[in-house]
């Protein structure tokens, strides 16, 4: 099931999983969205093999509302993006007179035929202005297909999150002497009693730091977080709470 105003990226790239790329998109759009309160579900890293780009896409669309994809735009034989997505949804690959426009207003002695690749897109699909720059955003029922180049990706993400709602996450943090061992029980009746809530346990080793353990707790629903917390230091014992924090993250 789709999962409420949520968000899944695919990182399209054989450069990227042999090394030749270290992908800076995935970790920025990560951040991106993490500020607006979307979260994001899952984040998948495939080459420029159709079959795994096109399962990748499918994936994403099952359990988050708005889709990402990085990479494997442009008019080069490995760029699949727009027919992967395409075949994703069932749909024929047209190309938008809009673009077309765009593209022989930007190439005065006329556009090759390479180069009219860029305005091949799934039938059905919008193209989003962009904020500082002429060539817009390609999106398609709420899959983004953004460039891999990370500049022109950080342009086009903004345009397009701009466009999209932000959410307030409320977060409440207990730093703890117990070891996981002795508190994980409890906690596991606290995140079956409130699902919404988003817990998280992380221990640390590093023996100068005070604490052994650090719970997080966040939704977007402040009261349901606060008697989360309320519910696992009712049953923590005395004195093992060293500190806490509230705030948004």
């Amino acid at each position: 099931m789709t999962a409420p105003a949520s968000a899944a990226a695919v990182i399209i790239g054989t450069e990227v999983l042999n090394a030749k790329v270290q992908d800076a998109n995935g970790p920025l759009l990560i951040r991106k969205l993490r500020a607006r309160g979307i979260p994001l579900k899952s984040l998948e890293i495939v080459p420029d093999e159709m079959d795994l780009v096109i399962d990748a896409v499918a994936r994403a669309r099952r359990h988050a509302r708005w889709v990402f994809t990085s990479g494997g735009i442009g008019p080069t034989h490995d760029d699949l993006t727009v027919r992967a997505v395409a075949m994703a949804m069932g749909r024929p690959v047209v190309q938008l007179p809009e673009m077309v426009a765009l593209l022989a207003e930007h190439h005065p002695a006329g556009a090759s035929e390479a180069t009219l690749r860029l305005a091949d897109a799934p039938e059905g699909a919008h193209l989003i202005p962009q904020v500082g720059g002429w060539f817009p955003a390609l999106a398609v029922d709420e899959v983004f297909m953004l460039p891999g180049v990370p500049s022109l990706f950080a342009r086009q993400l903004e345009t397009i999150l701009e466009t999209l709602p932000s959410f307030e996450i409320h977060q409440h943090t207990l730093f703890l002497t117990l070891r996981e061992t002795e508190f994980a029980l409890a906690l596991d009746q606290v995140a079956l009693d409130f699902p919404q809530v988003e817990i998280g346990s992380y221990p640390v080793f590093e023996r100068e730091l005070d604490h052994r353990v650090r719970i997080t707790f966040e939704s977007r629903d402040r009261a349901l977080m606060e008697q989360a917390v309320a519910r696992l230091r009712k049953v923590l014992p005395e004195n093992s709470i060293v500190r806490e924090r509230a705030g948004s993250p």
